[in-house]
């Protein structure tokens, strides 16, 4: 294969040299990576922070020395690539210590440089007191400081994955937290009514956060940092900025390879770029959405080694392709876990696609094994076939493998009814006989079949109360005394047979009762005995969780 350079040395550009290194014993692979480590844990670092991490070497998972041991590849770190010319097919190396530079070629080329943390221009920014989160460097910084200036609250700007990590892990190093975002909730790729489960439980563990408001400055006191908000200002003794990332694209564009809008080097199902000898993987790299088909930048570490592997598939004559990103990703938010994958409602509302959504409730295992705690679950599905397009859970233990069988239900194109028949592992310490995921399939189902029509959240305070329909509540008197929805009458479920008589058939019936499952056997009774009926999809408990969200705010 010639001569192979590496542009990045950490997810994408390490994963392509290892597998190069397989493929072929003889080719001559040198990975240049402009910081001091390459291969490291960068998922890991805000736990390292936090001290969930101890042992700072854990998060170097090879040394140069080690990955030339093992690989046999020439690793030159503190080296950045500077300048592509394509045209006799060299880079241009700096050698960051010594500004020194060189030029090396190449027969194939792959970048992958990531992404580097966005910086606004604004006042304060560099101060000694802001730090962003990016590598090895950046956590030690972040560590150092902490351990000796000691600060008792810090502010972190940016509400996505970065963000919420660093607000646990700082709360874990006993600071007092405060989250600003400038859009109006955090974790953007999920919708509200499941991102409302994670602000409420972020608030329950102390954490203060300030939405739909961005920050404009950063003013230097004498006892820290005041940062300014489009509205009001907080005091910090230090700042994490975690606004988000934009790919380090630079190299490609002034080398004249297709870059999009937003920066993303633009490669095809091979991940080679418009230069049919360079290829491009991981953050900086444009992809494909699996659900959607649209181009997309999706930086996750997952994807980043998988395009890794098939850019150095077929630099070797292998014939690999890359079938896009769904998006699947888990969060640790303290003892809460939260999942996704595929499309969000927001994105199939922007698609106009024909679809609809489910809200479920459910333990993560048996509910009479000790330490059983429900989840909230949302499935997002075709309303022609049924067909799975999206997921978010929120809730504790069993999370991920939900959310990871339906991210494998969604790459294999299966619908509702494939959910029902899937024969998932089952004991009272891990799941229930029927699993969460078999009851999306049943619950999607009948609703295919007409079996049970739906209502939402968002749709309940626009119900008429004027008496032209039926809101009921089928929860006991004292789940009702405790908090119900008002104008939603109280007949329990076990009584509700004995009570038909009372309710008038030429009036919609809407039912509600915690999760939504002892109001759906209600609306099974009251359907098979002539009304017309409403189940509110997530209960009670979904309405109530949105709206101590929205009175947060």
């Amino acid at each position: 294969m010639g001569k192979i350079v590496i542009v990045g040395g950490v997810a994408g550009g390490a994963t392509a040299a290892a597998r190069l290194r397989r493929l072929d014993e003889h080719a001559e692979i040198i990975m240049f990576e402009r910081g001091e480590h390459i291969s490291f844990a960068n998922c890991g670092l805000p736990y390292y922070i936090g001290a969930a991490i101890e042992d700072r070497e854990e998060l170097l998972l090879q040394t140069p020395e080690s990955f030339n041991a093992r690989f046999n590849v020439d690793v030159r770190v503190l080296s950045e690539v500077i300048f592509i010319d394509r045209s006799v097919k060299t880079v241009k190396v700096k050698n960051i210590k010594t500004g020194e530079t060189y030029l090396q070629n190449y027969d194939k080329l792959i970048l992958s440089p990531g992404g580097s943390p966005i910086k606004p221009p604004v006042e304060g920014i560099d101060s000694k007191r802001v730090f962003t989160l990016r590598n090895v460097a950046d956590t030690d910084l972040i560590k150092n400081f902490i351990k000796t200036e000691k600060p008792k609250n810090a502010a972190v700007i940016g509400g996505g994955f970065i963000g919420i990590e660093m607000a646990e892990n700082l709360c874990e190093a006993g600071l007092k937290t405060s989250i600003v975002e400038m859009a109006d909730q955090i974790i953007t790729p999920l919708d509200i009514d499941i991102v409302c489960e994670v602000q409420n439980h972020l608030r329950e563990k102390g954490v203060s956060l300030y939405l739909n408001n961005g920050f404009k400055k950063i003013i230097e006191t004498d006892s820290g940092l005041t940062v300014e908000l489009q509205s009001g200002s907080i005091n910090a003794d230090m700042v994490i900025l975690a606004i988000g990332v934009k790919p380090e694209s630079k190299l490609a564009r002034d080398a004249g390879l297709n870059v999009n809008s937003r920066g993303g080097i633009m490669a095809d199902k091979h991940m080679r770029t418009s230069d049919p000898d360079i290829f491009a993987a991981g953050d900086a790299a444009e992809i494909i959405d699996f659900v959607t088909g649209e181009p997309a930048m999706v930086p996750l570490a997952g994807p980043a080694n998988k395009q890794g592997r098939i850019a150095a598939d077929n630099i070797c004559g292998i014939t690999s392709e890359y079938h896009g990103t769904q998006g699947s990703a888990v969060i640790k938010v303290f003892d809460m876990t939260v999942a996704f994958t595929g499309i969000n409602e927001k994105t199939a509302k922007r698609l106009k696609l024909n679809y609809d959504k489910i809200f479920l409730w459910l333990g993560g295992h048996a509910g009479y094994y000790p330490g059983s705690r429900s989840m909230s679950i949302k499935v997002i599905f075709e309303k022609d076939n049924g067909k799975i397009l999206g997921a978010q859970i929120a809730g504790f233990d069993g999370v991920d493998k939900r959310a990871d069988v339906i991210a494998v239900a969604i790459r294999a194109g299966m619908t509702a009814k494939d959910l029902c028949s899937l024969e998932l592992c089952y004991a009272p310490p891990y799941s229930s006989a029927k699993d969460p995921v078999n009851m999306a399939g049943f619950v999607i189902e009948n609703i295919l079949t007409g079996r049970i029509k739906n209502f939402h959240w968002h749709e309940v305070d626009s119900l008429p109360r004027d008496g032209t329909a039926t809101l009921l509540d089928v929860r006991n008197p004292d789940e009702y005394g405790a908090g119900h929805i008002d104008g939603f009458m109280n007949i329990p479920l076990d009584t509700l047979r004995q009570n038909t008589g009372a309710l008038d058939k030429s009036r919609p019936v809407y039912v509600c009762c915690l999760s939504g499952m002892r109001s759906y056997l209600a609306s099974r009774i009251l359907m098979q005995n002539g009304f017309f009926v409403y189940n509110l999809s997530g209960g009670y408990r979904l309405y109530s969780a949105v709206k101590k969200n929205s009175e947060c705010r």
